[in-house]
């Protein structure tokens, strides 16, 4: 079990440790001066997903380079995320972790993966809630990553093997509810 866990976790790293700065996550807390908050503002991709008549989906466009790219509310929160259907599990930096709520016993970092800038610790937590647009998925599995090893956020596929099905079509990704 472990050894899975390290394989897909290591995988799940290498893909991590390629996503652009501009995904870093982004605080619940306002820029102090005027000229932060116009750059903040003009720097992020992520677009708010169209939520499809009715409930329980959302369709994400791609972004310039093929990504999709888009808030999502982890445990209440919001957090900038790509999807990414190579990556076996949703992956978070340990910032974004503590804001989601973790903490002390929750990451214990006892986990080794392997990645692109070299070995890192991971753990292992559950979030109780991950939606974007009109899903809701709850119970997500989900690794923690040092912030050197992790910038981003990775929507893997411990969150989508529990949608009803997701798809892309004409350069955008529809996501429908169990």
């Amino acid at each position: 079990m472990f050894v899975r866990v390290e394989v897909f976790a290591g995988l799940t790293v290498l893909v991590a440790t390629q996503l652009p700065a501009y995904l870093q996550d982004r605080t619940d807390t306002a820029p102090e001066k005027p000229s932060q908050a116009a750059s903040l503002e003009t720097s992020r991709t992520a677009v708010a997903p169209r939520p499809v008549a009715g409930s329980g989906q959302a369709i994400l466009k791609a972004d310039g380079r093929g990504h999709f790219v888009a808030p999502f509310r982890i445990n209440g929160k919001t957090v900038d995320a790509m999807i990414d259907t190579g990556a076996s599990t949703v992956a978070i930096n340990e910032t974004t972790a503590r804001r989601l709520g973790f903490g002390g016993n929750d990451l214990n970092f006892k986990y080794k993966v392997n990645t692109a800038n070299g070995d890192t610790l991971a753990s292992v937590v559950t979030l109780d809630r991950v939606e974007v647009g009109g899903v809701r998925v709850t119970q997500v599995q989900a690794l923690v990553l040092k912030d050197k090893a992790l910038s981003g956020t990775l929507i893997g596929m411990t969150f989508l093997k529990q949608l009803g099905s997701y798809k892309v079509e004409d350069g955008q990704l529809k996501l429908s509810q169990k």
